[in-house]
């Protein structure tokens, strides 16, 4: 019996028909399309990569040269800089001016001690011994009586009266000292001038007279020997008087006399010398013309 409708023609047993499952065999036609598509495209990305860098460097040299040409327009080379000679020698700031003439020397301190006219610091006993002791080193003297006069014979004793005279002496200014029992009475004459201080020195015999009193007793009277000595700076002769204040007589060698007389030659000698300093170190800073 048949019905209306198609019929499909029997197959075999174990075999199937096309129409019942698709083909496993790859299309290797499409495949080796496909590969050659992304070949050409790849070659044509590289062409194009190639010819962008190319028209890059073109550019840059391109403007190089226009720079260069600019720079050759001017008559200048780009790797010119100004150099030192180029700049302007000449600005509105003033340059300083330097004097060849050589500044004069500082004052010499001895000048102002040499000469009365020079010499015009105030001059008294306070200015010379100033205070109530004197400190040398570990000794410690104390100050007794001072005394200026401008009779400079009385003094002195001995010939020493004569020689200040004869040579202008103006005044002689004096201060004991006394330390352990030792007194020592120091003189300073002034004269006009350096070579008269030094003349009265050398003609010296004896020494300038003792001072005594204001708690010192009378020392290098009466006998007992006593120590002298003598020496000037500029304008200035300075002497000493020392002696024991119990009336010893000082011997060779008394180190105990022999120092304090020595202590107070150097001071009265530094006193001089500041002296002289003072004033010059004034007329160095005081203004021109004074």
């Amino acid at each position: 019996m048949s019905f209306g409708g198609p019929q499909w023609p029997q197959e075999p047993y174990g075999q199937q028909s096309q129409h019942s499952q698709p083909s496993q065999t790859p299309d290797w036609a499409a495949l080796a399309d496909a590969s050659a598509s992304r070949v050409r495209r790849k070659r044509w990305l590289l062409i194009i990569a190639g010819a962008l860098t190319t028209a890059a460097v073109a550019a840059i040299v391109a403007t190089a040269v226009v720079f260069t040409n600019d720079a050759n327009s001017s008559g200048k080379n780009v790797s010119e800089l100004p150099t030192a000679p180029d700049l302007p020698d000449e600005t509105a700031r003033p340059e300083p001016s330097f004097s060849s003439v050589a500044p004069p020397p500082p004052p010499d301190p001895k000048d102002f001690i040499s000469s009365e006219k020079k010499d015009k610091a105030p001059l008294s006993a306070d200015t010379f011994f100033p205070g109530k002791k004197l400190t040398m080193g570990d000794r410690v003297y104390a100050k007794g009586p001072t005394a200026r006069t401008t009779s400079c014979a009385s003094a002195t004793q001995g010939t020493l009266g004569a020689a200040l005279t004869s040579h202008g002496c103006d005044q002689v200014i004096r201060a004991t000292y006394t330390r352990e029992g030792v007194a020592v009475t120091v003189g300073v004459a002034v004269f006009p001038t350096e070579a008269q201080a030094q003349a009265a020195v050398k003609q010296t015999v004896r020494s300038v007279a003792p001072l005594s009193g204001s708690g010192v007793a009378g020392f290098c009277k009466g006998g007992p020997v006593c120590r002298f000595v003598g020496n000037s700076y500029g304008r200035y002769a300075y002497f000493t008087t020392t002696g024991h204040l119990n009336g010893k007589s000082v011997t060779k060698g008394d180190t105990k006399a022999f120092r304090p007389g020595d202590d107070l030659a150097e001071f009265t000698f530094r006193q001089i010398v500041a002296r002289g300093e003072m004033q010059a170190s004034a007329a160095a800073t005081a203004p021109a013309g004074e």
